[in-house]
């Protein structure tokens, strides 16, 4: 008896996998998840090395978000669709992007445009793929195991960083960049296949009687009425603008100019990177019921924006590594902190439209990632690393000042 008692409470946040639906969009999510991480990574390295360019290399991370002002519909289709259905359909369109660029590569006609402008287009689908998906947890568990589903979300999102980069890395410097757009295009479309097999039910009520302006504004109204939801989203704005440039936008750059590296390296810092990731999202994954989110989801941010400042006075690769495992842990206690929040404080007809509002907020990171890839091409990488730190923890400091009632959620 004295044994059980644990083994059940530790077998508790698992329970959740026994629910065939959120079974099935979590790998979804993991197999769309790692080969976005692996094509972040490909990308990065690949018009670093045709270009010899920081700021290109911060351009081509800002591409992949330029149009995310469409999330804002996004969240209202996807509270008027069926979410399993726009899923598949948002998946199995990278597939044939993914599946465009190998082919462009395959026969020589590739040139720096057609990457900018796939990545653009990737990015668009990609809009679509964030709030179904995320809303798609709550819709597949009873509510007392959202928080758990939030979490194991984010597990599977970092399985996907952890692997993903390293194998990218990988593929491309033994096969080349081909080598790694047959696995991505393959990943793209595994997951739209296990989006296809959901089975969900969603009270839509009269939302496909309106507008989707009407819709959309609806679902603004809604946010700007809770302190929670718009101060949580307003965290989003600010990763986006700063701590997601870190390990996206500004690596491929300290991989080879500071510690000096190629593309295996990069994938190999990035896995220390997802390790962390996986080893923080886990932790609070196992979390029974979690408490005090609020004051967590602040904390985190700043101890994720104290060790970007760390990390920037580092030189020694090793030494760089241990240093990104812990700047992956704050990264996704944030991450499961905010999906939480907001899962927890939206009611379901309006979920839809929060997460396309979460996923706006990525918007901000065309911005941050142009800035920072432009100060690594002026006065160096770990200048733009400490721009991303102070940047981060300053405006988290704001926020909870003038917004108590994130501190007490």
């Amino acid at each position: 008896m004295k044994i059980a008692a644990p083994l059940n409470l530790a077998a508790s946040p698992l329970s959740i996998f026994r629910y065939r639906n959120f079974v099935l969009v979590w790998s979804s999510t993991t197999l769309v998840g790692m080969g976005t991480q692996m094509e972040a990574a490909v990308l990065g390295w690949f018009v670093y090395t045709l270009t010899d360019s920081p700021f290109l290399v911060g351009l081509i991370a800002a591409a992949r978000m330029a149009l995310n002002f469409l999330a804002l519909f996004a969240g209202a289709i996807a509270d008027r669709l069926p979410r399993n259905l726009l899923l598949a359909a948002v998946e199995f369109i990278m597939a044939a992007l993914g599946i465009l660029m190998l082919a462009l590569i395959l026969t020589g006609r590739l040139e720096v445009w057609h990457i900018f402008a796939i990545t653009m287009l990737m990015g668009m689908a990609r809009i679509f793929q964030m709030p179904s998906a995320q809303s798609m947890i709550a819709d597949t568990l009873p509510p007392e195991k959202i928080g758990n589903g939030a979490a194991f979300n984010t597990v599977a999102m970092n399985i996907a960083m952890l692997i993903g980069p390293l194998v990218g890395g990988l593929l491309f410097k033994a096969y080349g960049p081909q080598g790694a757009y047959i696995i991505i295009a393959s990943l793209y479309f595994s997951s739209g296949l296990f989006a296809l097999a959901v089975r969900t039910t969603m009270n839509r009520s009269n939302q496909s009687r309106e507008s989707v302006m009407r819709t959309v504004i609806e679902g603004l109204k809604y946010a700007k009425g809770q302190q929670v939801l718009w101060a949580t989203l307003v965290i989003a704005v600010i990763i986006n603008i700063a701590g997601w440039t870190f390990h996206t936008s500004l690596m491929p750059v300290f991989a080879r100019d500071v510690l000096g590296t190629d593309s295996a390296g990069l994938g190999v810092l990035l896995f220390a990177f997802g390790f962390g990731a996986l080893a923080g999202s886990l932790g609070v994954a196992m979390v029974r019921n979690l408490q005090h989110t609020g004051k967590l989801v602040i904390l985190s941010v700043v101890l994720w924006h104290v060790t970007i400042l760390v990390f920037a006075l580092s030189d020694t690769f090793y030494l760089s590594l241990v240093i990104l495992f812990f700047t992956g842990m704050a990264f996704a206690s944030t991450q499961v902190l905010m999906l939480t929040l907001l899962l927890r404080n939206t009611q379901p007809e309006f979920r839809g439209r929060v997460m396309g509002l979460r996923s706006l907020a990525i918007l901000a990171f065309s911005f941050g990632s142009m800035a920072s890839g432009g100060v690594a091409g002026l006065w160096g990488a770990p200048w733009a690393a400490n721009m991303v730190g102070i940047t981060g923890i300053g405006l988290i400091v704001i926020l909870a000042m003038v917004a108590p009632k994130l501190r007490q959620a």
